[in-house]
């Protein structure tokens, strides 16, 4: 008990967080990817596919503007754990639920950091033969060595900071931060 009251002591007073991007930016730059998605994808009723669990609230702020219909499926994966560097092992802790063969197809994702997760995704999903497959991603972050993967709707470049807030997570915590945000000497 006395260890999880210090742990609430030093995530609670946010000392070392710094925003780097707002929750303005934030909602603008949203509001601009559901217009293109919508344009982009008008005639058309795409399966968005959030990667849980840090885009939740990408995906819930960004299905709000987006005008045309939608399905919605979530997968689960991960390559972190609690740790703040990628294990390099990613894994499918949740699946779909909906058959996506012959659907356009969303790939909803918080942040692209090795581009590892994002080119594992890529692979199981074309292999489940939609109609077509695109990316967006709120974070695209500068990391070197990286895997490249097209993105067609990106929100923010951001420097290679373990970052936090709108979702991220640094061991579960932050998620709730209406920002992005990063850990001064985290």
């Amino acid at each position: 008990m006395e260890k999880e009251k210090q742990e609430y002591e030093k995530i609670s007073k946010l000392e070392n967080v710094k925003v780097l991007i707002s929750e303005k930016e934030l909602q603008e730059k949203i509001s601009l990817l559901g217009e293109q998605i919508s344009s982009d994808y008008k005639g058309k009723i795409p399966v968005l596919i959030s990667v849980l669990k840090g885009s939740f609230i990408f995906v819930a702020d960004l299905c709000r503007k987006i005008s045309i219909p939608i399905v919605f499926d979530f997968m689960a994966v991960s390559s972190y754990g609690n740790s703040m560097a990628s294990s390099g092992v990613v894994r499918i802790t949740k699946d779909l639920d909906y058959n996506i063969q012959g659907r356009d197809v969303l790939i909803i994702e918080d942040i692209i950091d090795s581009g590892r997760t994002l080119h594992y995704l890529v692979k199981n999903i074309q292999a489940r033969n939609p109609n077509s497959l695109e990316i967006c991603a709120l974070l695209d972050k500068d990391v070197k060595g990286k895997i490249k993967n097209t993105i067609k709707y990106k929100g923010f470049d951001i420097p290679d900071e373990f970052v936090i807030g709108y979702g991220l997570d640094y061991a579960e915590n932050y998620r709730n931060l209406p920002y992005i945000g990063y850990i001064e000497n985290g």
